[in-house]
């Protein structure tokens, strides 16, 4: 089971230029390793990382990062946005075997 770690500044201003940080927990295995036995480990690996900007009706793809094998377990990913209203970023991590792990995180601006 994944798990994500997401991080936007505490406080945002409109027209402000926040960094944002995506970490998902997340083994990445290649597939060229072999276990104990000799036998190789299946491949495992997160292919894409995207971001989406939802504002009502629209959304708008913000980030998006195809990875490979020679990224690390877990991956950090970090990109800036402009803050310019009130959405929701939409996070999406999808790989091998299946998976397809999601979050999001409502942006609000300091009056």
């Amino acid at each position: 089971m994944a798990a994500a770690i997401i991080s936007l500044p505490a406080a945002i201003r409109r027209g402000d230029i926040v960094t944002v940080r995506a970490l998902i927990q997340h083994p990445m295995e290649t597939g060229y390793r072999r276990d104990a036995g000799g036998i190789l480990l299946p491949r495992d690996l997160i292919r894409r990382f995207t971001c989406h900007v939802i504002e009502g009706d629209a959304r708008m793809l913000a980030f998006s990062a195809e990875l490979h094998a020679a990224i690390a377990a877990n991956p950090l990913i970090a990109f800036s946005l402009k803050a310019d209203r009130d959405c929701v970023l939409e996070f999406q991590w999808s790989g091998d075997n299946g998976f397809v792990h999601r979050e999001s995180r409502s942006v609000r601006f300091l009056a």
